[in-house]
């Protein structure tokens, strides 16, 4: 049983205060989910986050199929971090947690995903094919997004994606 782990970090030019403002209302996930995705909140959605909330969706990943994702946001701890898990949807196991940390200047967002991908030795060989270039063109949208919305602290940097 092979669980993959993607590490992103960005540095944004605002309060930890707008940041977790920002990230704590499920609503602005489908504003920094490329458009292509399809992405539809179908339940869920309807209060600032909390523990034990379940929010559903509809996304379109790859190759025009549809998935229903259910998740739970399991751990909250106000302006530092909040920790969701899919219930039902498209891995295996995926439990994403997400951190902020003031910085000089503004906030760094931390996230760390742990995912198992379906169909066993079928889902390792698609894995680097599929599924890592896939997330990472996510989350290199995500920061793009955010950059758009709020800035950046450090317009000459790039930020890894990394994938352990």
């Amino acid at each position: 049983m092979k669980i993959y782990t993607l590490k992103a970090k960005q540095n944004l030019p605002i309060s930890v205060h707008e940041a977790w403002d920002f990230l704590s209302d499920p609503k602005n996930l489908k504003i920094i989910t490329p458009d292509y995705m399809g992405f539809e909140i179908i339940s869920g959605a309807d209060r600032k986050m909390y523990s034990g909330q379940i929010i559903q969706y509809m996304v379109t990943p790859v190759a025009g199929i549809k998935n229903k994702w259910v998740t739970e946001i399991t751990h909250v701890r106000d302006q530092q971090y909040f920790v969701d898990e899919q219930r039902f949807g498209p891995y295996a196991l995926w439990h994403h947690k997400h951190f902020l940390k003031e910085i000089p200047g503004g906030v760094e967002m931390e996230d760390i995903i742990d995912y198992k991908i379906p169909f066993g030795i079928l889902g390792q060989l698609i894995h680097p094919i599929v599924v890592k270039p896939k997330l990472k063109e996510i989350f290199k949208y995500r920061e793009k997004k955010l950059i758009e919305l709020f800035g950046t602290l450090d317009p000459e940097t790039t930020n890894p994606i990394v994938f352990a």
